[in-house]
């Protein structure tokens, strides 16, 4: 009895002191394979083209969702738009079309939103060249990352548009890929001119090239085409508003026959296969207005 009294003793301290050190190295190494955020994006990195083009969204529109769960929520939101689909529809057009318009309702919100930062960062572009190149050229154009890092700490470049150079510079600071932090920061912009930037700045950072040269004759562009710039946005502006008219004819057309004769109304758009039928064209072409209202403000900047 007293040597199982002392072998068990024995084997319940080995396994306290198993289970401590496993705690212990869940807390300081973060152990999370088990998430299913990070499950989900393990099993997205497979396919490299669909992985990259929603991270590099994700990270320029600085979501606060992760790959993992906005992955999450769009299968969330398909499953919602099969169910919704066959309880109200109950035909295959209805299920496959409300499906389709769900599940891609988390991308069209992200593209939106990526849109908008666009905007609201167009106008500060050129201040924030005209900076960077005036640190550039203090510094004999020498080092283009240190005149970056110059620039963001004396805050040179101010906001909205210095969360986009910070992410550049952290990006340049950690040594990650060259191609692809260039690529997130003409991402981030959507114009031609960050382009130019980018390719100016890896030509620099890559070759130790001049280019102040070419900063300039890039500032000069830009400022003669302000103008043609202002326009531009007036059109962007009138594509957003117009995106939003069908919905506004269609909630306004729906309310005005709701409130003339609410009977008739609920036995046409809820009971009638034909009129429910007509409900999905509408929210059908309503979605795809949406869609080349976004691929429009893409083409205009």
């Amino acid at each position: 009895m007293l040597l199982f009294l002392l072998f068990f003793s024995g084997v319940y301290a080995l396994l306290q002191i198993l289970v401590r050190r496993r705690t212990a190295r869940s807390r300081l190494l973060h152990v999370k394979e088990r998430k299913l955020d990070i499950r989900v994006a393990g099993w997205l990195s497979q396919f490299r083209r669909v992985y990259g083009h929603l991270h590099l969204l994700l990270e320029a529109s600085h979501a606060k969702l992760g790959l993992g769960w906005f992955i999450v929520l769009t299968v969330m939101m398909l499953l919602l738009g099969i169910a919704c689909g066959a309880l109200f529809f109950q035909t295959v057009k209805g299920i496959v079309v409300l499906a389709s318009m769900l599940g891609g309702l988390p991308y069209v919100w992200l593209r939106i939103h990526l849109i908008s930062l666009r905007l609201r960062n167009r106008m500060e572009f050129l201040p924030a060249v005209e900076v960077l190149y005036q640190f550039y050229q203090v510094s004999g154009g020498k080092n283009v990352k240190q005149a970056l890092q110059v620039c963001l700490e004396e805050n040179r470049i101010v906001y909205p548009i210095k969360p986009v150079f910070e992410q550049l510079h952290r990006r340049l600071l950690t040594s990650r890929d060259m191609d692809e932090s260039m690529r997130l920061f003409v991402i981030s912009h959507g114009h031609i001119w960050a382009e130019y930037l980018s390719g100016m700045l890896r030509v620099a950072l890559t070759e130790g090239t001049d280019i102040t040269d070419n900063l300039k004759d890039l500032i000069q562009d830009m400022r003669r085409a302000q103008r043609t710039d202002q326009a531009e946005r007036n059109r962007l502006l009138e594509i957003r508003i117009a995106n939003f008219t069908p919905l506004a004819f269609l909630a306004l057309f729906i309310f005005i026959n709701v409130k003339m004769n609410s009977s008739n109304a609920y036995l046409y758009y809820v009971l009638d296969p034909e009129g429910r039928n007509l409900i999905l064209d509408a929210l059908m072409l309503i979605f795809a207005s949406f869609l080349m209202g976004i691929y429009l403000s893409m083409k205009r900047m």
